[in-house]
């Protein structure tokens, strides 16, 4: 059987210690949990002019999560944290992909910055810097190996990423300063931390279009590898 092609969203970086010109990247293990899942993992670069040739080579879209942040501006804030970076052309990119999926209705994921961008496609806002907005949050920026788990979460019933986990509870790592403020418009709040920040959205409207705040590619327990074996069986 052919395996369903899932298309990647890279990282982008304008110099550094691996090239002294602009660069992509992505963690293997976002490949290789699309792989073990059953897919085609393949990259795409940022260029938003060829969305939709993309999108005709691709059964379904993972947006994936990185070191930067949404501008403000799109989610309507007046002003910008001083703790918030910009990457303008990924960001560009990403909303323009992401959209057209949304319209085909192409089965879509979102990982961590990848959650925050869907919800603000769908018109939400974020929270710019977590320790300023939450009274007494976690430490949601784990100082430990994301391969190990920072804090539980607590999942809805009758949700889409119940129905794929299968559980109330389970552990997740970590890696966010923003996070999800009001869900936008369709948009379905499904799991949150004990300190109450938004862990995991999903627009049941859609064939599956899902976000989830931490980084289920390390795989640290079965059900981030349900969420990927969910996400590529919704794309067959």
């Amino acid at each position: 059987m052919t395996r369903p092609i899932i298309g990647l969203t890279l990282d982008r970086e304008e110099e550094g210690e691996f090239a002294t010109t602009p660069w992509y990247a992505l963690r293997e293990n976002y490949c290789s949990a699309v792989f073990d899942a059953g897919g085609n993992p393949i990259t795409l670069p940022h260029e938003p002019d060829l969305s939709s040739e993309y999108l005709n080579l691709i059964d379904g879209l993972i947006i994936t999560g990185g070191n930067f942040d949404v501008d403000p501006k799109i989610f309507g804030a007046k002003s910008k944290h001083s703790r918030v970076t910009l990457k303008e052309k990924r960001t560009a990119f990403e909303i323009e992909i992401t959209r057209q999926a949304i319209d085909q209705d192409i089965p879509t994921l979102g990982i961590c910055g990848g959650e925050q961008l869907l919800n603000v496609i769908f018109g939400g806002s974020l929270i710019q810097h977590i320790p300023d907005e939450i009274e007494n949050p976690l430490e949601h920026e784990q100082t430990n190996p994301k391969s190990e788990p920072a804090h539980d979460i607590f999942i809805k019933e009758s949700t889409l990423l119940h129905q794929i986990v299968k559980k109330r509870k389970i552990a997740v790592n970590s890696s966010h300063h923003q996070a999800v403020a009001a869900p936008g418009n369709t948009v379905v709040s499904n799991a949150f931390a004990p300190d109450g920040v938004i862990e995991g959205i999903e627009v049941p409207s859609k064939r599956f279009c899902l976000g989830v705040q931490w980084h289920p590619e390390y795989g640290i327990n079965k059900s981030d590898q349900a969420i990927f074996q969910g996400f590529v069986d919704a794309t067959k």
